[in-house]
């Protein structure tokens, strides 16, 4: 469900600064927050947390200003990154690098440990609206390797972005019905699209795949869907991809493997993983041998042992020892808390 952090009108609009942060200056990071004097203020902010991770619908009538300098960089070092979605009116930042304006459709991407000034600008209609992710930087930091510690813009073309908007507005808005868990997961899906759309506007050009280079794609890409057939071969898959077992064999030499190299590799890699995040009670090893496209679980088990070094019984009891193991230490130290993700006006 989500929480008022604040919400502001003529009557206690002058008291914001001491406000915006919460009773006990949990929220966001510091800096000095300005609502302007209007006829009309209206200012409201509500929160959703996953984990520690906020999402933050923020409506206002009035425009609003928030400088973050290095006096309170000092005093206050709490590093978070501020995703941003503009919806209505404009966010106007200033720092170092110089001046930007996002609008509508425009995506931002700011910064706790760099000085800063941000203007939330209305529109026409007398409307600023902005949905901001607030996520502390380290965790950022697995999905996005960029720098972005002096602002990052970019418009909303991308799909990526739009679907990972959808999700965090999906997220937002759930009465309840998600769990935490599966909550935390959509946020993660969410960083990695915007990774990705990250990475993809710095290829200005791509590379042109060759037509080899495509032919091999789709012959990967067929192996992928039927790699627990047990009947796979280099005739199925010439067939299925429209080309000559020759041809075949030829494109897998630019991968230096051969067919048989490489679709036990696969089933390997893929039994492996199988067996390292399953419960014994809920497949056995023999249902992971067929469901990967051996034949038998004795041929599976020989093959596993002379790659491995170890029997898939014996791997997975490993596995499970060493989940048991990180649970007990995370049960006996507790889990390191982080400190509340937010922040109004990055």
């Amino acid at each position: 469900m989500t929480e008022t952090l604040f919400s502001f009108d003529k009557r206690n609009y002058r008291e914001c600064q001491q406000m915006f942060r919460g009773t006990r200056e949990q929220e966001y990071y510091l800096g000095e927050l300005r609502i302007e004097d209007a006829s009309t203020v209206d200012v409201r902010s509500e929160r959703k947390t996953v984990g520690a991770i906020s999402i933050i619908k923020q409506r206002s009538a009035t425009n609003l200003s928030f400088r973050r300098s290095r006096q309170h960089i000092r005093e206050d070092a709490t590093d978070l990154s501020i995703l941003w979605f503009v919806k209505h009116g404009e966010l106007a930042l200033s720092n170092q690098c110089g001046n930007k304006v996002a609008r509508p459709g425009d995506f931002v991407i700011t910064r706790s440990m760099s000085p800063f000034f941000i203007e939330c600008r209305t529109d026409s209609d007398n409307v600023h609206e902005v949905l901001h992710v607030t996520v502390p930087t380290h965790i950022l930091r697995s999905y996005i390797q960029q720098n972005f510690s002096t602002g990052l813009f970019m418009p909303m073309e991308r799909a990526e972005l739009a679907i990972a908007e959808n999700i965090l507005t999906d997220v937002f808005e759930d009465d309840g019905g998600l769990g935490e868990e599966s909550a935390r997961l959509l946020a993660e899906t969410a960083f990695g699209l915007i990774g990705n759309a990250v990475r993809a506007a710095e290829d200005v050009q791509p590379a042109r795949q060759s037509i080899a280079e495509r032919r091999l794609e789709e012959v990967l890409r067929f192996i992928e869907v039927h790699l627990s057939d047990p009947q796979l071969s280099t005739a199925m898959v010439a067939k299925g991809c429209g080309i000559s077992p020759r041809y075949l064999s030829f494109l897998l030499r630019l991968r230096e493997t051969s067919f048989s190299e490489l679709v036990w590799e696969q089933r390997l890699a893929k039994a492996k993983a199988w067996l390292a995040s399953s419960d014994p009670h809920d497949i056995s090893i023999s249902e992971i041998a067929y469901g990967v496209g051996f034949k038998s679980p004795a041929h599976f088990s020989r093959m596993f042992k002379r790659v491995f070094g170890a029997n898939p019984r014996e791997y997975r009891g490993e596995c499970s020892a060493r989940e048991a193991m990180a649970v007990q230490v995370e049960t006996s130290e507790g889990f390191p808390e982080y400190p509340v993700a937010g922040q109004l006006l990055q």
